[in-house]
């Protein structure tokens, strides 16, 4: 099969057939055999319904309808499971993205070789409370990813090589970091087509608001601590445990020499404990033990992970 379509929605029934319609139209223009996957992320409308009528007149179309809703990276990743096609398209239901741009897309992953092509929204249609929030969103994942060439990175229209899709896990709200998830797992050709962005033809946006962006940046911070240092929590914790110990030892050290120097010159010195520095260092000491073993814990925990030694492998002979 050259192609999986995989399509989560929630609350899309309007738009469901008119994209189907304009899938299979590309599709056969272009002889390209496919398969359809919608994703039901626990739609309240008839959505399910349509997508069950869908199935009967087409056998290319393929359902999965969740008990309630869980999120888009959920829908992606069980869709992935599913996709069986040589290349996996992603796209959102509500006709924003144009199934024109799939032929291209699966050339230049079947062709020129990219592992992932992420879509460009050059021209949007969106609010400004959207697209200003999007642009420093942008800017901050490609600075932490090192994808330097990526301007939309949670544009719904993606096209990837198959082995990409089966190989990363997306969970959460990650849907947003796919490259980055490609490219820690090694599939590091990675490009951007500029593609169409249509207005909204049916219903409203299930833009989710502010919390989304906050979300987004907090994923990323994890995202980047686990990929840089999740085999690896000791160079961390245990490093930042080493300089602040050191420097609380220090501090300490200078605070009781300066106690010493007094009572052998027989000039008066207050208390050690009276001086605010023998606090500041007794905590400094603390937390650096406390992060020491923080990272030894996590050292242990990662030598025991199940996952611990899941390379990934191109090739065998």
């Amino acid at each position: 099969m050259d192609i999986s379509v995989v399509i989560p929605l929630y609350n899309e029934d309007e738009s469901l057939k008119e994209l189907h319609s304009w899938i299979q139209r590309v599709m056969t223009a272009h002889n390209l055999s496919y398969e359809i996957i919608f994703i039901s992320d626990g739609s309240t409308d008839r959505s399910w319904e349509t997508i069950v009528e869908l199935q009967k007149e087409d056998p290319c179309v393929h359902g999965i309808k969740f008990r309630r809703n869980y999120g888009k990276s959920a829908a992606l990743y069980c869709g992935f499971r599913r996709a069986g096609g040589d290349v996996v398209i992603t796209m959102d239901a509500d006709l924003q993205d144009s199934p024109d741009e799939i032929p291209e897309l699966y050339r230049m992953v079947k062709k020129e070789g990219f592992d992932l092509v992420s879509g460009y929204k050059q021209k949007r249609y969106d609010p400004l409370s959207k697209t200003i929030p999007t642009k420093l969103f942008n800017a901050t994942a490609r600075k932490v990813s090192g994808i330097r060439n990526l301007h939309d990175f949670n544009c719904g229209l993606k096209a990837y090589r198959k082995d990409v899709v089966k190989n990363i896990e997306v969970y959460g709200e990650m849907h947003r970091y796919i490259p980055y998830l490609a490219k820690q797992k090694g599939f590091g050709k990675i490009g951007e087509k500029v593609v169409h962005h249509r207005a909204r033809k049916y219903g409203s946006t299930k833009f989710g608001g502010l919390n989304r962006f906050f979300n987004g940046y907090l994923d990323l911070l994890s995202l980047w601590f686990t990929g840089t240092f999740g085999r690896k929590p000791m160079h961390v914790f245990g490093f930042l445990g080493t300089i602040m110990f050191f420097i609380g030892f220090v501090a300490i050290v200078i605070v009781g020499a300066h106690k010493l120097i007094a009572l052998y010159h027989g000039t008066h010195a207050a208390l050690v404990t009276q001086s605010p520095y023998f606090y500041i260092a007794l905590a400094m000491m603390i937390l650096g033990t406390q992060l020491f073993l923080t990272g030894f814990l996590g050292e242990l925990i990662s030598r025991q992970a199940s996952n611990r030694n899941d390379y990934q492998i191109e090739h065998e002979i």
